[in-house]
């Protein structure tokens, strides 16, 4: 059985010592192993097939890889987004592409999304300053139990997606709860409302 390391650990080390099988992230030089729920996958698998049929409808250059990798270039730290959307046009610039499967420039990432478990400070502090640093276009957080904090989701805390749009270099933040027709930059024709995502749990 694997076991994460207890010093910090660089990027590269982070590469090497990673299992074939199980999902981690490297935070700030820690190694963090992911355990989702059941219902975790099923939004998250339910997200990638709409956006892939929105994606190829559209006959963009785009596609989500099986364990795509993000690292942050100022921190030790790299993360293994719910869904990751990547713009195959972009990847010759990668440098660790082709060899890890890892992209570091915002450019390379349409659209990223993180679905909420119980470490939901991970997704709203640290990864989404982390997403703005790296310039990228737009982020989720699908939070479909409202477990954020009130400062994110707002009193009384209820599910809610919020979209992260980048603008002069910062994220704006629009929300949607219940039958609201989500909003996004990245494809404005997608026909999806925020009950339609949540009512993934009912069958978990």
């Amino acid at each position: 059985m694997f076991q994460p390391l207890t010093k910090p650990v660089t990027f590269e080390e982070f590469l090497e010592c990673q299992p074939e099988s199980g999902r981690y992230e490297l935070h700030n030089g820690v190694i963090i192993e992911l355990q989702p729920t059941g219902t975790h996958e099923r939004i998250a698998a339910f997200l990638a097939a709409e956006l892939t049929g929105e994606f190829r409808r559209l006959k963009l250059p785009y596609f989500i890889p099986n364990k795509g990798l993000v690292k942050i270039p100022s921190k030790q730290s790299g993360y293994f987004p719910d869904v990751l959307i990547l713009d195959d046009r972009a990847l010759a610039d990668e440098p660790l592409w082709s060899k890890s499967s890892t992209v570091q420039r915002g450019v390379s990432i349409p659209l990223v999304i993180e679905v909420i478990s119980t470490n939901w400070r991970d997704d709203y502090f640290y990864k989404l300053g982390d997403y703005e640093e790296l310039g990228m276009t737009e982020y989720w957080i699908v939070d479909y139990l409202g477990l954020g904090g009130k400062r994110f989701i707002g009193n009384p805390k209820q599910p809610t997606i919020s979209i992260y749009q980048l603008s002069d270099d910062e994220y704006q933040v629009s929300q949607y709860r219940g039958a609201e027709q989500i909003v996004s930059p990245t494809f404005p024709e997608l026909n999806l409302t925020a009950e339609q995502i949540f009512e993934r749990r009912a069958s978990a």
